[in-house]
C-alpha cells in the first residue's frame, strides 16, 4: 500500500509527477467547456469530479491549489486518511466504489456524496448511520445499463422499485443515477448507454421524483456523456495520470 506522505517522496518521483497535474486539470476543464458548447449545454452545467483514488495527498494538494474542490475515492481507508489530512479545507468528498455492509458507517459519517448504491440494504444502512446534525447524504443509484453479470448496479427494470424505497429514507437525499458502461471505441456507441440512463432519469422525474444528477462520463468518454446530459463527469487518468497500485480497504 502506498504511503500518503505530507511531503513529496523522491522515491516515487512525486515532484515530477505532480508538476503536470495543474496543466492536466486545465486541459480537462477546457475539454469539458468545449463539449458543453458543442452540444448546446449551458456553461458550467456539468461538474468535474477529480477521481483521486490511489493518488497521494501531494497530488490532491496540487489539484486543490488549482481550484479543484470535489474528489472521488474508491478505497475507504485510503479515503479516510485523506479526509483527515485535509480536515479544515473546504472540500467535497464523493465515494464512488463498491460498498460493503461493514463499511457503510464510515461512509455515512465522512462523505458528502455516494455514487455507488445499488440495493436497498446499503441505502438503509447509510440512512440509519448518517450522524445527527449532518446535512443529508447525497446519493446516486448505480445502474447496470449493460446488464453485465460481473458488474455492480441495479438493473434498469428494477430501478423504479428501488427509487421508490430509497426516496422514503431519512437523512439522505436521492439525487440521481450513475453508470459505468462497458468501453466502446466510437462516440456513437459510447452515447447509447448514456442515453439509456438519461431516459431512465427523465422517466423518474416524470413520475414526480426530484432528481437532478446524472453521474456519467470518464476520461475516455467525457464528450459522449456530456452530449447525452451528464451533470457530473468523473475524471481520474486525464488529471492525475495512470492509476497507482490500488490500496486496500
Amino acid at each position: 500500500m502506498q504511503v500518503y506522505l505530507p511531503y513529496p517522496d523522491p522515491q516515487f518521483g512525486a515532484i515530477r509527477e505532480h508538476m503536470g497535474i495543474a496543466e492536466n486539470l486545465e486541459q480537462v476543464r477546457q475539454r469539458l467547456a468545449q463539449a458543453q458548447r458543442e452540444y448546446g449545454r449551458d456553461a458550467e452545467s456539468v461538474r468535474l469530479l477529480a477521481v483521486s483514488k490511489t493518488k497521494p495527498v501531494q497530488a490532491l494538494q496540487t489539484a486543490i491549489d488549482s481550484g479543484q474542490r470535489a474528489f472521488g475515492e474508491n478505497y475507504l481507508q485510503e479515503a479516510l486518511d485523506k479526509i483527515e489530512y485535509f480536515a479544515g479545507t473546504e472540500l467535497e468528498w464523493h465515494f464512488i466504489g463498491p460498498i460493503q455492509s461493514n463499511k457503510t458507517r464510515a461512509i455515512a459519517e465522512h462523505f458528502d456524496w455516494v455514487h455507488s448504491v445499488d440495493r436497498l440494504k446499503i441505502a438503509r444502512r447509510l440512512s440509519e448511520q448518517r450522524p445527527p446534525g449532518c446535512a443529508p447524504l447525497n446519493l446516486c443509484i448505480q445502474v447496470n445499463v449493460d446488464d453485465e453479470s460481473s458488474k455492480s448496479g441495479c438493473r434498469l427494470e428494477a430501478l423504479p422499485e428501488l427509487v421508490a424505497a430509497i426516496n422514503e429514507l431519512p437523512n439522505i437525499r436521492l439525487r440521481g443515477l450513475m453508470a459505468i458502461p462497458r468501453p466502446s471505441d466510437t462516440e456513437s456507441e459510447q452515447r447509447k448507454p448514456f442515453r439509456q440512463l438519461a431516459e431512465a432519469l427523465a422517466q423518474l422525474r416524470q413520475s414526480g421524483y426530484e432528481l437532478d444528477t446524472l453521474s456519467m462520463g470518464m476520461s475516455a468518454d467525457l464528450e459522449a456523456a456530456v452530449a447525452e446530459g451528464s451533470t457530473l463527469v468523473r475524471i481520474g487518468t486525464d488529471i492525475f495520470g495512470a492509476r497507482d497500485k490500488p490500496a486496500t480497504g
